[in-house]
């Protein structure tokens, strides 16, 4: 009998993992009863059709390996997925009638070879404007008359193209503007904004100067209102302006709301904002009146709004969750669910409390879940996040809730490098790579120690990604801290990673280290697991995908045949899939091969 088949009841952590997962829909603006959904399907992520007024969910995919990039085109006709191998993110975009199920007439409109996605802008009149990169050009923008032969005069125009980073990331309402988020300045950790026709005539430039990075968020819906949304950083905490593209006119939006600006959108009216504001480890939503200057808040103000999109009606859809709540699709006007995933609904787990502790950086945010049995100290899992400009968040963590259940504390450190805390916090660890975010773990996991909360002698350092990377780089550097290592497809050799990985990511190498490992060889040995695997102590597990382009195989293997080599414990899970997989059952695999490995080397 298969895993996904047992009919015995199935453990609260497993239930998590195996309940319906649903992202934010994403509605057609000129059919507002239309919307793509990518949520789960037979255990699997897959692209949706979804009617709002009915409620009804048709699968559009059925991809082995699933499905999580899907778009939708302003008339609501068509349902966009993209097809990449195995998860390795190197595909093309097809497209299939809005409501058909998987196979039925699916097409290839754009006539590009396959590439890493960096954007896709479906216009009303029929044109796509599609980013693409690639190791050897960088990166194409394109925009594609659909449906149409590209060769002659129909083919695509070429907009944009230039060897490092860039993406195409709004249209205008006439499809006659297109905003490009490029590095050209050689910092894609600092975007600037450039303004094309669709000709690929360029017409404004918004650059702040290369250190401090500037989001084109969207282009007013309105027709004939060429105003852009624009994400900038002109202070120490990201803000808000309006640019007026014909006019070259640039207004601030200031809302008044203590936090960092994490992200924002248009109201189909064109002249509300929904903005989101992360503070303190909690994302909230406020609805701003740009002629008024009112801000009004929007949906629930605990827990984490995880994404959101404003509605025609003045209403929002809204994907929220708090660690104790799983992830539910909320209208922000009345709370009531709008979605439900098939599938099992997920227990909930506990809440988390707030632990603040003086850092060499300053004061440092963390969030500690502790678990309903025992007694402190507790055990603990210092679960690091990825990104590394991401942050750790009041959401549902399958994983997190996992260890609470086996009886381990679960800490999660909002390090130097962390989103939601100021620009400066966030870039300060481009002075030490690595070692900044994991000065900031050890302040903190020494205040709990201190305070009597967790153990030290039972400390496990756990992370995926970025997370798995500062795991093996702690191992390492940290020996005596930590009793156990869980590394989930991290970075492990530098140099080899960089050699391996997809072109955007050595864009951001070289932003985040000043140059490649040619340029500053030294920077990136001293930033390396693999330098320190001699000082490994404590039994590791590593896993890690076969078709990974963000942390790839190769370099993971130089590892682990190293730290073999000189007789340390290693534990390696290889599978079928990319940076993550999409399939409930190897979700679960991987958590249990994580529980099963700590409970071996570190019994309770």
């Amino acid at each position: 009998m298969s895993a996904g088949s047992r009919s015995w009841p199935r453990p609260p952590w497993e239930q998590r993992f195996r309940a319906g997962r649903v992202r934010l829909p994403r509605w057609a603006v000129d059919n507002p009863d239309r919307a793509v959904v990518v949520m789960t399907d037979e255990g699997r992520l897959q692209a949706h059709s979804w009617t709002p007024s009915t409620g009804r969910a048709i699968a559009a995919t059925d991809r082995p390996q699933g499905t999580s990039l899907a778009e939708i085109d302003p008339a609501g006709n068509w349902v966009w997925w993209f097809d990449d191998s195995d998860g390795d993110e190197y595909g093309v975009w097809r497209r299939q009638p809005y409501g058909s199920t998987p196979g039925w007439r699916v097409e290839t409109p754009i006539d590009l070879s396959a590439a890493y996605p960096r954007g896709l802008l479906i216009g009303r009149d029929g044109t796509a404007v599609i980013g693409r990169g690639d190791s050897r050009y960088g990166t194409q923008i394109h925009a594609v008359p659909v449906g149409r032969s590209s060769h002659g005069t129909d083919g695509p125009t070429l907009i944009y193209a230039h060897e490092s980073w860039a993406a195409a990331r709004a249209l205008s309402h006439d499809g006659r503007l297109i905003a490009v988020e490029h590095s050209e300045h050689g910092d894609s950790r600092h975007p600037s904004i450039r303004i094309y026709r669709r000709d690929g005539w360029p017409i404004a430039d918004l650059d702040d100067g290369g250190d401090r990075g500037l989001w084109a968020l969207g282009f007013s819906p309105r027709a004939g209102d060429q105003r852009l949304l624009v994400r900038h950083e002109r202070s120490s905490s990201p803000r808000l302006l309006v640019w007026d593209v014909d006019r070259l006119i640039q207004r601030p939006v200031e809302i008044g709301v203590e936090g960092e600006i994490g992200d924002a959108s248009w109201y189909p009216d064109g002249r509300h904002l929904l903005v989101a504001v992360d503070f303190h480890a909690r994302t909230r939503l406020f609805r701003v009146d740009l002629f008024s200057g009112s801000v009004v808040g929007v949906g629930p103000m605990e827990g984490t709004a995880e994404d959101a999109i404003g509605r025609p009606d003045g209403d929002a859809w809204v994907l929220h969750s708090s660690a104790a709540r799983p992830p539910a699709v909320l209208s922000a006007r009345s709370g009531r669910e709008l979605l439900t995933p098939p599938g099992g609904g997920a227990p909930a787990s506990v809440a988390v409390r707030d632990v603040w502790a003086d850092g060499p950086g300053g004061p440092i945010h963390s969030l500690l879940r502790l678990p309903t049995t025992g007694s402190a100290p507790y055990p603990v899992v210092v679960k690091v996040h990825g990104g590394p400009t991401l942050h750790d968040s009041d959401m549902f963590s399958p994983a997190a809730a996992a260890w609470v259940d086996q009886g381990w504390a679960v800490l999660e450190v909002n390090y130097r490098g962390s989103t939601g805390y100021g620009v400066g916090w966030r870039d300060a660890l481009e002075a030490k790579v690595g070692f900044t975010e994991l000065a900031d773990v050890a302040a903190v996991h020494d205040h709990l120690i201190a305070e009597g909360t967790v153990d030290a002698e039972r400390s496990v350092l756990v992370g995926r990604s970025w997370g798995g990377y500062l795991t093996l780089l702690g191992l390492g550097t940290q020996p005596d801290r930590w009793a156990a290592g869980v590394a989930g497809v991290p970075i492990a050799d530098y140099v080899a990673a960089y050699e391996d990985e997809m072109g955007s990511l050595q864009d951001f190498d070289r932003a985040l280290f000043g140059g490649s490992p040619q340029e500053v060889p030294d920077r990136y040995r001293e930033s390396s697991p693999l330098t320190y695997v001699d000082a490994v102590q404590v039994p590791v597990l590593i896993s890690a995908g076969e078709n990974d382009p963000r942390c790839p195989y190769r370099q993971i293997l130089n590892y682990v045949e190293a730290l073999r080599a000189r007789g340390g414990t290693v534990e390696t899970h290889i599978y079928d899939a990319g940076h993550a997989s999409q399939v409930d059952d190897e979700r679960v695999t991987q958590m249990r091969l994580e529980l099963d490995f700590v409970r071996r080397h570190l019994p309770l």
